[in-house]
Protein backbone atom coordinates (compact mmCIF):
# COMPACT_ATOMS: atom_id res chain seq x y z
CA UNK A 1 0.00 0.00 0.00
CA UNK A 2 1.41 3.40 -0.95
CA UNK A 3 1.99 5.99 1.73
CA UNK A 4 -0.28 9.04 2.00
CA UNK A 5 1.41 12.39 2.53
CA UNK A 6 0.60 14.06 5.82
CA UNK A 7 -1.46 17.27 5.90
CA UNK A 8 0.08 20.59 6.87
CA UNK A 9 -0.83 21.41 10.52
CA UNK A 10 -3.29 24.24 11.03
CA UNK A 11 -0.76 26.35 12.98
CA UNK A 12 1.38 26.97 9.88
CA UNK A 13 0.59 30.39 8.42
CA UNK A 14 2.56 30.88 5.21
CA UNK A 15 1.87 34.62 5.25
CA UNK A 16 4.11 34.88 8.33
CA UNK A 17 7.06 33.05 6.72
CA UNK A 18 9.02 36.23 6.07
CA UNK A 19 8.30 37.75 9.48
CA UNK A 20 9.84 37.67 12.98
CA UNK A 21 7.76 36.16 15.78
CA UNK A 22 8.04 33.95 18.86
CA UNK A 23 7.45 30.23 18.49
CA UNK A 24 4.92 28.95 21.06
CA UNK A 25 7.06 25.98 22.09
CA UNK A 26 4.85 24.42 24.76
CA UNK A 27 1.72 24.65 22.65
CA UNK A 28 3.51 23.28 19.56
CA UNK A 29 4.96 20.44 21.66
CA UNK A 30 1.53 19.35 22.88
CA UNK A 31 0.12 19.57 19.37
CA UNK A 32 3.06 17.60 17.94
CA UNK A 33 2.46 14.74 20.36
CA UNK A 34 -1.24 14.69 19.42
CA UNK A 35 -0.29 14.89 15.72
CA UNK A 36 2.03 11.90 16.03
CA UNK A 37 -0.70 9.87 17.73
CA UNK A 38 -3.40 10.88 15.24
CA UNK A 39 -1.32 9.99 12.17
CA UNK A 40 0.57 7.06 13.72
CA UNK A 41 3.94 8.79 13.30
CA UNK A 42 6.68 6.60 14.74
CA UNK A 43 9.88 7.77 16.48
CA UNK A 44 12.77 8.32 14.07
CA UNK A 45 14.67 5.50 15.74
CA UNK A 46 12.19 3.08 14.15
CA UNK A 47 12.95 4.23 10.58
CA UNK A 48 14.16 1.48 8.28
CA UNK A 49 15.01 4.01 5.60
CA UNK A 50 17.06 6.82 7.14
CA UNK A 51 16.54 10.23 5.50
CA UNK A 52 18.36 13.41 6.52
CA UNK A 53 17.27 16.95 5.69
CA UNK A 54 20.27 19.29 5.56
CA UNK A 55 19.11 22.91 5.80
CA UNK A 56 21.78 25.44 4.85
CA UNK A 57 21.67 28.80 6.64
CA UNK A 58 17.90 29.25 6.80
CA UNK A 59 18.43 32.30 9.01
CA UNK A 60 16.78 35.71 9.24
CA UNK A 61 19.87 37.44 7.89
CA UNK A 62 19.34 35.64 4.53
CA UNK A 63 15.62 34.93 4.56
CA UNK A 64 13.88 38.04 5.91
CA UNK A 65 13.39 40.92 3.43
CA UNK A 66 14.26 43.47 6.14
CA UNK A 67 17.63 41.94 6.96
CA UNK A 68 21.18 42.43 5.70
CA UNK A 69 21.65 39.74 3.06
CA UNK A 70 18.16 38.81 2.00
CA UNK A 71 18.42 36.28 -0.82
CA UNK A 72 15.92 37.76 -3.22
CA UNK A 73 16.81 35.83 -6.36
CA UNK A 74 15.55 37.29 -9.61
CA UNK A 75 11.95 37.16 -8.40
CA UNK A 76 12.72 39.66 -5.64
CA UNK A 77 11.17 37.44 -2.95
CA UNK A 78 13.16 34.24 -3.40
CA UNK A 79 14.00 33.09 0.13
CA UNK A 80 10.51 33.79 1.48
CA UNK A 81 8.84 31.75 -1.24
CA UNK A 82 11.48 29.03 -0.82
CA UNK A 83 10.72 28.77 2.89
CA UNK A 84 6.98 28.55 2.36
CA UNK A 85 7.57 25.50 0.21
CA UNK A 86 10.21 24.16 2.61
CA UNK A 87 7.92 24.36 5.65
CA UNK A 88 5.17 22.51 3.81
CA UNK A 89 7.68 19.89 2.69
CA UNK A 90 8.80 19.28 6.30
CA UNK A 91 5.23 18.90 7.55
CA UNK A 92 4.03 16.70 4.68
CA UNK A 93 7.04 14.41 5.09
CA UNK A 94 7.32 14.51 8.86
CA UNK A 95 7.12 10.73 9.04
CA UNK A 96 9.92 10.21 6.50
CA UNK A 97 12.55 12.70 7.67
CA UNK A 98 14.69 10.98 10.29
CA UNK A 99 16.81 13.98 11.26
CA UNK A 100 17.10 17.66 10.40
CA UNK A 101 20.56 19.23 10.34
CA UNK A 102 20.45 23.07 10.20
CA UNK A 103 23.69 24.91 9.48
CA UNK A 104 24.18 28.32 11.10
CA UNK A 105 26.35 30.99 9.50
CA UNK A 106 27.94 32.65 12.53
CA UNK A 107 29.97 35.86 12.49
CA UNK A 108 31.48 38.67 14.51
CA UNK A 109 32.44 42.14 13.33
CA UNK A 110 36.17 41.62 12.73
CA UNK A 111 36.44 39.02 9.98
CA UNK A 112 38.19 39.02 6.61
CA UNK A 113 34.98 39.57 4.62
CA UNK A 114 33.75 42.59 6.61
CA UNK A 115 34.62 46.22 5.84
CA UNK A 116 36.51 46.85 9.08
CA UNK A 117 39.17 44.29 8.10
CA UNK A 118 40.65 46.24 5.15
CA UNK A 119 41.78 49.75 4.20
CA UNK A 120 42.70 51.34 0.87
CA UNK A 121 45.48 53.83 0.11
CA UNK A 122 43.29 56.62 1.55
CA UNK A 123 42.68 54.62 4.76
CA UNK A 124 39.05 54.09 3.82
CA UNK A 125 37.26 50.80 4.37
CA UNK A 126 35.75 48.96 1.38
CA UNK A 127 32.03 49.27 0.81
CA UNK A 128 29.82 46.18 1.02
CA UNK A 129 29.93 44.01 -2.14
CA UNK A 130 33.43 45.19 -3.02
CA UNK A 131 35.37 42.36 -4.70
CA UNK A 132 39.02 42.07 -3.65
CA UNK A 133 41.17 40.43 -6.34
CA UNK A 134 44.76 39.19 -6.33
CA UNK A 135 45.65 42.04 -8.67
CA UNK A 136 44.17 44.59 -6.26
CA UNK A 137 46.32 43.28 -3.44
CA UNK A 138 49.46 43.11 -5.61
CA UNK A 139 48.96 46.77 -6.55
CA UNK A 140 48.59 47.70 -2.91
CA UNK A 141 45.02 48.94 -3.39
CA UNK A 142 43.91 47.03 -0.29
CA UNK A 143 45.73 46.14 2.93
CA UNK A 144 44.72 44.69 6.28
CA UNK A 145 43.65 47.34 8.77
CA UNK A 146 46.53 47.61 11.31
CA UNK A 147 44.01 48.12 14.12
CA UNK A 148 42.74 44.53 13.80
CA UNK A 149 46.14 42.79 13.67
CA UNK A 150 46.39 42.08 17.39
CA UNK A 151 42.85 40.69 17.43
CA UNK A 152 43.42 38.34 14.50
CA UNK A 153 46.90 37.32 15.60
CA UNK A 154 48.93 38.60 12.64
CA UNK A 155 52.13 40.64 12.81
CA UNK A 156 52.31 43.83 10.74
CA UNK A 157 55.13 42.56 8.52
CA UNK A 158 53.14 39.39 7.73
CA UNK A 159 49.76 41.00 7.06
CA UNK A 160 50.05 41.91 3.38
CA UNK A 161 51.65 38.56 2.62
CA UNK A 162 48.68 36.77 4.17
CA UNK A 163 46.16 38.83 2.21
CA UNK A 164 48.02 38.13 -1.04
CA UNK A 165 48.24 34.41 -0.20
CA UNK A 166 44.54 34.32 0.64
CA UNK A 167 43.33 35.95 -2.58
CA UNK A 168 45.69 33.76 -4.64
CA UNK A 169 44.31 30.64 -2.96
CA UNK A 170 40.78 31.68 -3.89
CA UNK A 171 41.77 32.31 -7.49
CA UNK A 172 43.78 29.11 -7.86
CA UNK A 173 40.90 27.02 -6.49
CA UNK A 174 38.41 28.58 -8.93
CA UNK A 175 36.36 30.27 -6.22
CA UNK A 176 34.88 33.75 -6.09
CA UNK A 177 37.09 36.74 -5.33
CA UNK A 178 37.15 37.78 -1.69
CA UNK A 179 33.80 39.53 -1.26
CA UNK A 180 33.15 42.22 1.31
CA UNK A 181 29.71 41.43 2.72
CA UNK A 182 27.48 43.64 4.86
CA UNK A 183 27.72 42.75 8.54
CA UNK A 184 25.43 39.76 8.84
CA UNK A 185 24.56 36.63 10.85
CA UNK A 186 26.06 38.39 13.86
CA UNK A 187 26.43 36.05 16.81
CA UNK A 188 23.85 36.95 19.45
CA UNK A 189 21.72 38.99 17.04
CA UNK A 190 18.26 38.39 15.60
CA UNK A 191 19.73 37.94 12.13
CA UNK A 192 21.67 34.90 13.34
CA UNK A 193 18.50 33.07 14.42
CA UNK A 194 16.58 30.64 12.24
CA UNK A 195 13.53 31.96 10.43
CA UNK A 196 10.69 31.42 12.96
CA UNK A 197 8.53 29.46 10.51
CA UNK A 198 11.41 27.06 9.85
CA UNK A 199 12.37 26.92 13.53
CA UNK A 200 8.78 26.00 14.37
CA UNK A 201 8.78 23.23 11.76
CA UNK A 202 12.05 21.81 13.08
CA UNK A 203 10.77 21.93 16.67
CA UNK A 204 7.48 20.27 15.70
CA UNK A 205 9.42 17.52 13.91
CA UNK A 206 11.71 17.08 16.92
CA UNK A 207 8.80 16.47 19.31
CA UNK A 208 6.68 14.37 16.95
CA UNK A 209 9.56 12.09 15.95
CA UNK A 210 11.77 12.15 19.05
CA UNK A 211 14.56 13.44 16.83
CA UNK A 212 17.09 16.01 18.06
CA UNK A 213 18.18 18.48 15.35
CA UNK A 214 21.95 18.61 14.87
CA UNK A 215 22.86 22.30 14.61
CA UNK A 216 26.13 22.94 12.76
CA UNK A 217 27.90 26.23 13.51
CA UNK A 218 30.19 27.63 10.82
CA UNK A 219 31.92 30.88 9.89
CA UNK A 220 33.55 32.13 13.11
CA UNK A 221 37.18 32.03 11.91
CA UNK A 222 38.50 35.58 11.48
CA UNK A 223 40.99 34.71 8.72
CA UNK A 224 38.82 32.92 6.16
CA UNK A 225 35.41 32.85 4.54
CA UNK A 226 33.30 29.80 5.32
CA UNK A 227 30.51 29.25 2.80
CA UNK A 228 30.46 25.45 3.05
CA UNK A 229 29.51 23.70 6.28
CA UNK A 230 32.22 21.12 5.52
CA UNK A 231 35.14 23.51 5.55
CA UNK A 232 36.42 27.07 5.02
CA UNK A 233 37.48 28.57 1.70
CA UNK A 234 41.16 28.67 2.71
CA UNK A 235 42.49 26.21 5.28
CA UNK A 236 46.22 27.00 5.48
CA UNK A 237 48.32 30.15 5.75
CA UNK A 238 51.27 31.13 3.58
CA UNK A 239 53.56 28.77 5.53
CA UNK A 240 51.21 25.82 5.24
CA UNK A 241 50.06 26.13 8.85
CA UNK A 242 46.47 25.06 9.35
CA UNK A 243 44.11 27.90 10.24
CA UNK A 244 40.85 25.93 10.08
CA UNK A 245 39.69 22.32 9.81
CA UNK A 246 37.30 20.27 7.70
CA UNK A 247 34.07 19.10 9.30
CA UNK A 248 34.92 15.42 8.93
CA UNK A 249 32.47 14.36 11.63
CA UNK A 250 29.49 15.64 9.63
CA UNK A 251 30.86 14.13 6.41
CA UNK A 252 31.03 10.71 8.01
CA UNK A 253 27.59 11.09 9.56
CA UNK A 254 25.90 11.85 6.22
CA UNK A 255 27.49 8.80 4.63
CA UNK A 256 25.42 6.62 6.97
CA UNK A 257 22.09 7.93 5.64
CA UNK A 258 20.10 6.27 2.86
CA UNK A 259 19.25 9.71 1.47
CA UNK A 260 20.29 13.31 2.15
CA UNK A 261 17.98 16.12 1.04
CA UNK A 262 19.57 19.58 0.76
CA UNK A 263 17.89 23.01 0.71
CA UNK A 264 18.56 26.52 2.01
CA UNK A 265 20.35 29.73 1.14
CA UNK A 266 22.00 30.83 -0.96
CA UNK A 267 22.00 28.54 -3.97
CA UNK A 268 24.99 30.38 -5.44
CA UNK A 269 27.12 30.45 -2.32
CA UNK A 270 26.68 28.45 0.90
CA UNK A 271 24.44 25.81 -0.69
CA UNK A 272 26.62 25.40 -3.79
CA UNK A 273 29.90 25.26 -1.87
CA UNK A 274 28.45 22.86 0.70
CA UNK A 275 27.34 20.48 -2.05
CA UNK A 276 30.63 20.88 -3.93
CA UNK A 277 32.68 20.11 -0.82
CA UNK A 278 30.52 17.09 -0.09
CA UNK A 279 31.04 15.83 -3.63
CA UNK A 280 34.80 16.42 -3.54
CA UNK A 281 35.24 14.69 -0.20
CA UNK A 282 32.74 11.84 -0.66
CA UNK A 283 32.13 11.17 -4.37
CA UNK A 284 30.27 7.94 -3.58
CA UNK A 285 27.56 9.88 -1.77
CA UNK A 286 26.28 11.57 -4.95
CA UNK A 287 23.64 8.91 -5.60
CA UNK A 288 22.16 9.58 -2.15
CA UNK A 289 21.83 13.35 -2.59
CA UNK A 290 18.55 15.09 -3.48
CA UNK A 291 18.60 18.84 -4.14
CA UNK A 292 15.35 20.71 -3.46
CA UNK A 293 15.70 23.18 -6.30
CA UNK A 294 12.51 25.09 -5.45
CA UNK A 295 13.71 25.69 -1.87
CA UNK A 296 16.87 27.64 -2.67
CA UNK A 297 17.66 30.89 -4.52
CA UNK A 298 20.83 32.62 -5.78
CA UNK A 299 22.28 35.92 -4.61
CA UNK A 300 21.01 38.75 -6.82
CA UNK A 301 21.67 42.42 -6.07
CA UNK A 302 19.97 44.49 -8.82
CA UNK A 303 22.51 46.67 -10.58
CA UNK A 304 25.41 45.08 -8.70
CA UNK A 305 25.73 41.28 -8.89
CA UNK A 306 23.68 38.37 -10.20
CA UNK A 307 24.86 34.83 -9.44
CA UNK A 308 21.88 33.06 -11.04
CA UNK A 309 23.81 31.61 -13.97
CA UNK A 310 26.69 30.50 -11.75
CA UNK A 311 24.24 28.74 -9.41
CA UNK A 312 22.42 27.00 -12.27
CA UNK A 313 25.73 25.88 -13.75
CA UNK A 314 26.79 24.40 -10.41
CA UNK A 315 23.54 22.44 -10.10
CA UNK A 316 24.02 21.00 -13.60
CA UNK A 317 27.47 19.80 -12.54
CA UNK A 318 25.97 18.20 -9.43
CA UNK A 319 23.30 16.46 -11.50
CA UNK A 320 25.94 15.17 -13.91
CA UNK A 321 27.80 13.71 -10.90
CA UNK A 322 24.71 11.67 -9.99
CA UNK A 323 22.76 13.90 -7.62
CA UNK A 324 19.02 14.23 -8.20
CA UNK A 325 17.39 17.60 -8.77
CA UNK A 326 13.91 17.43 -7.23
CA UNK A 327 11.07 19.68 -6.14
CA UNK A 328 9.40 19.99 -2.76
CA UNK A 329 5.95 19.62 -4.30
CA UNK A 330 6.76 16.15 -5.66
CA UNK A 331 6.06 12.97 -3.73
CA UNK A 332 9.26 11.70 -2.12
CA UNK A 333 8.21 8.21 -3.19
CA UNK A 334 8.45 9.30 -6.81
CA UNK A 335 12.09 10.30 -6.46
CA UNK A 336 14.43 7.88 -8.15
CA UNK A 337 16.50 5.86 -5.69
CA UNK A 338 14.29 6.25 -2.60
CA UNK A 339 12.21 3.28 -1.42
CA UNK A 340 9.84 4.35 1.33
CA UNK A 341 8.88 1.40 3.55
Amino acid sequence: MSRSELPVPYHFNEEKTGQIWKVAYQQRAEEARDWAYKYNIKPASKDKVKICLLLVDVQNTFCNPEFELFVAGRSGNGAVEDNKRLCKFIYRNLDLISEIIPTMDTHQAIQIFHSIFLLNEESKQPAPYTLISVEDVEKGIWRINPEVLEIIGLKKEKAQGYLLHYTKELKDSGKYNLTIWPYHAMLGGIGHALVPAIEEGIFFHSIARYSQPDFQIKGRNTLTEHYSVFGPEVRRDINGKQIAEKNTELLEKLMKYDAVIIAGQAKSHCVAWTIDDLLQEKKDIAKKIYLLEDATSPVVIPGAIDFTEAADKAFKIFAHAGMKIVRSTESVESWKGIKVL
